[in-house]
């Protein structure tokens, strides 16, 4: 009997550490799981910014095309409206009959960066064009700029976007994301 005793202390405690030890497996596992669900809480509401510039940037190519005169002269060319804030973009007028193609194109400018800047979180835009001036050929060139709230080293916009080079040298915390399209009229 007094082996069976001696038998039964030595075993004291074992049970108290494969309960701590089955808590700390499944405080991990929880963990982990919480950490996958605030990223699947994330991701649907960063869909929706691609999706949103991606609209913004083909109305804006379509108003272009509209407008292949203010094209040629230029008047599409425009510079980086991002600056990483909120603030309000005027909006200009064109009103017939003094409508030319250079003012309906500055007002498409500025409807285009107001909708970018109204949709998304500090939006912005920028197009260039391959030749200057633009001809009727030539390839132009548009990157829709927002800012997204941080997330994980995945989505980091450095690992996967194609910024022009004012955003990359002059934006580098937080990093915007951008989405870069090239059209031609």
């Amino acid at each position: 009997m007094s082996a069976l005793i001696r038998k039964h202390k030595a075993q004291t405690g074992s049970a108290l550490i494969e309960v701590l030890v089955a808590v700390l497996l499944l405080s991990v596992g929880m963990l982990s799981l919480g950490l996958s669900l605030s990223f699947s809480v994330l991701l649907p509401k960063l869909t929706g910014y691609r999706a949103t510039a991606i609209n913004l940037a083909a109305s804006h190519i379509e108003r272009i095309r509209a407008n292949p005169g203010g094209f040629r002269q230029d008047a599409y060319r425009t510079a980086l409206s991002y600056d990483g804030t909120s603030n309000d973009i005027k909006l200009s007028d064109c009103s017939y009959p003094a409508c030319t193609e250079a003012s309906l194109a500055s007002m498409d400018n500025a409807a285009s960066q107001r909708a970018a800047r109204v949709q998304l979180p500090a939006g912005g835009m920028l197009v260039t064009c391959d030749t200057s001036p633009c001809s009727g050929n030539a390839y132009g060139n548009l990157w829709i700029v927002w800012q997204e709230p941080s997330g994980r080293g995945i989505l980091n916009p450095a690992n996967s976007d194609n910024c022009p080079r004012q955003v990359t040298d002059t934006y580098t915390s937080p990093m915007p994301r951008c989405l870069y399209v090239r059209f031609r009229t």
